[in-house]
């Protein structure tokens, strides 16, 4: 009796680290590199994430502007991403959930390589959602449970008023919402910090996003589609900063720069930059 009572004892005290350690919604901890130097900021409130947390926010936005997904799917992707991960790309999550979405490759998401890629996975969580049947007009919690099918369905709704913010602010409806201060000095500055920035920026936009690099000023100029497109890609290249090693962006009469963490408006003519936005790398 005694030494079942002891193992009794002994597997309720187990149950409890591993409650504690897991977290209430069966996420793994997260530690969180670096601190929160990145702002979105609208009419709807702000979030304040890590550099890294926003330039894979600015990933999963702009893979589902380039495959035309409503605005409402881009909210519900943030959402579950900052639920099963907290918009960090892990190496690791619960039996072999990897990544942003934490995707299991046994469950058919993909290779263990693919789904710790920011695009593949984004695609691969909006390729799902865009066949669940009245996703459109679901909860954001309940949309997102039908792509995950998580042991916590109702884990992703907290995160939808975050969501909402980072959603509105990367998708380009405000202007001058997205801002990040210097984190660090950047790996790599002149031409090879800006090929890495055009390759980067094909990367996540293709062809919506026709750069033109100048590797000797360390600079890039896109002309914007349309003055939405314009803050989406600048706050693409703002987001992006930190690994990027772009150190001002100016859109139209506004200019951010890396020093101030800030987004000013400058006294120069509409007419001469009103469809371009312009990327500046830390010099050589």
């Amino acid at each position: 009796m005694r030494r079942a009572l002891g193992l009794l004892v002994v597997a309720a005290v187990l149950g409890a680290v591993i409650y504690v350690v897991m977290g209430r919604d069966g996420r793994l901890p997260i530690e969180m590199p670096g601190s929160k130097t990145c702002q979105a900021r609208t009419a709807s409130g702000s979030v304040s994430l890590a550099p890294e947390q926003m330039a894979n926010a600015a990933t999963i936005a702009a893979t589902g502007i380039t495959m035309g997904i409503p605005d409402r799917g881009v909210v519900i992707a943030l959402a579950t991403a900052m639920q099963e991960s907290e918009l960090f790309n892990l190496s690791y999550g619960d039996r072999d959930s990897l990544g942003l979405f934490q995707q299991r490759p046994s469950q058919g998401w993909g290779t263990a390589e693919q789904v710790q890629d920011p695009r593949y996975a984004a695609r691969a969580f909006y390729n799902q959602l865009m066949r669940v049947p009245g996703w459109e007009q679901m909860r954001l919690t309940e949309a997102a449970q039908a792509v995950q099918r998580s042991a916590y369905p109702e884990a992703y709704q907290k995160w939808e008023s975050d969501a909402q913010v980072l959603g509105e602010a990367l998708l380009g409806t405000h202007a001058t919402a997205v801002t990040c201060t210097r984190a660090g000095e950047p790996t790599l500055r002149g031409a090879a910090a800006t090929e890495a920035l055009a390759a980067g920026l094909a990367a996540d936009w293709g062809t919506a996003a026709d750069a033109v690099a100048d590797a000797a000023r360390g600079r890039l100029s896109i002309t914007a589609v349309h003055d939405r497109s314009g803050w989406q890609l600048a706050y693409w290249l703002v987001a992006h900063s930190a690994n990027h090693s772009v150190s001002r962006v100016r859109y139209g009469v506004h200019e951010w720069t890396v020093d101030s963490g800030e987004w000013a408006q400058l006294d120069i003519p509409v007419a001469d930059t009103a469809d371009v936005v312009i990327a500046q790398v830390h010099p050589a």
